[in-house]
């Protein structure tokens, strides 16, 4: 093997284990995450963003588990809820301004806008990579109500592809989170993962199945439900496939609640009581006093099989315990 090179022949096979297998890149209004050597996702975050988002999500075969509208048009997927982007994290009322159903298509007159402040740090690494940013969330009118430092961990492997996210609110002013479904953490998930119901259109056929760390099984059963962590698992393009999200024990509310539907929304609120438990006493609002903050800390899944197969319980003690 390139005999009249060896020296440099040997110098390469030294430095190839030492290549990144997470590399973290910066670009314009983004940052580009490649596992493996392969391209995992990429969060956007630029000025004309009203809430940042990783588009898309790929398993580690390379399949694609997030919907692409409203960033592509794909035959046989839905177009509904515009704002539905990828991975994203929002709230639908803090302080009466919405920072979940805030595209600038929707016209929404009390608009939150997530604004992007600084990059604090990219890391690549042999087995993980991460990034530091932070955000502060303004009111129609600029004025700011939180700051979010977030940090997203990647990491590598054979099988599965698994995120840590990790995000601190601290309130510039007394903010509140109001009690609503509309939130906080979510993946809208790819056409084939959604559940088969009657209105699901001919193509891609929906093969989706939710299950919960309590045994609980489809919307009806898990929607508005609290878990430690839910699945949502199916066939896409020939391979079995499977999005679990696990709630960290020191979350508020935790286990969570789930606002996890059949038609793809996949999302974590410890937020939303009064629609969950269909109460209207009740309230699961949460105020911050200026200066406090809240930590969400969650960890995203993407594995061949179902949640059994995938032993998503197991891996939930795992979290749990820090590892």
């Amino acid at each position: 093997m390139c005999p009249d090179m060896k020296p440099y022949c040997l110098l390469l096979t030294f430095l190839l284990p030492l290549a990144a297998q997470v590399k973290v890149e910066q670009g314009d209004n983004r940052i580009i995450v490649h596992i493996d050597g392969k391209p995992y996702g990429t969060l956007y975050y630029g000025p004309d963003t009203m809430k940042p988002y990783m588009y898309p999500l790929r398993a580690a075969s390379g399949k694609i588990v997030t919907r692409g509208y409203p960033m592509e048009t794909i035959a046989g997927e839905s177009t509904d809820h515009p704002h539905h982007r990828g991975l994203w994290f929002g709230h639908g009322d803090v302080n009466g301004f919405t920072f979940w159903d805030n595209e600038v298509s929707q016209k929404t007159p009390k608009t939150g806008h997530m604004t992007f402040k600084k990059v604090e740090g990219l890391t690549s690494g042999k087995k993980s990579g991460s990034l530091a940013i932070q955000f502060e969330w303004q009111d129609v009118n600029g004025k700011p109500l939180l700051r979010e430092s977030r940090k997203m961990i990647f990491y590598t492997g054979a099988q599965d592809r698994i995120l840590d996210f990790d995000a601190n609110l601290t309130a510039i002013e007394t903010a509140k989170f109001g009690d609503t479904k509309e939130g906080i953490f979510a993946i809208r998930l790819a056409s084939a993962l959604e559940e088969p119901s009657k209105d699901s259109l001919p193509s891609p056929r929906r093969t989706g199945a939710m299950t919960s760390s309590t045994g609980g099984r489809t919307e009806k059963q898990i929607w508005g439900k609290q878990a430690e962590w839910v699945d949502y698992s199916g066939d896409l393009e020939g391979e079995k496939l499977g999005i679990a999200i696990l709630d960290h024990p020191e979350n508020f509310r935790h286990p969570t609640y789930w606002h996890a539907r059949g038609y793809g929304l996949f999302a974590v609120n410890p937020f939303g009581l009064h629609d969950f438990l269909n109460d209207k006493t009740a309230d699961g609002s949460k105020t911050l006093e200026a200066g406090q903050s809240m930590r969400f800390r969650y960890r995203v899944i993407i594995h061949p099989g179902d949640a059994a197969a995938a032993h998503i319980a197991e891996k939930h003690k795992q979290y749990a315990a820090g590892h």
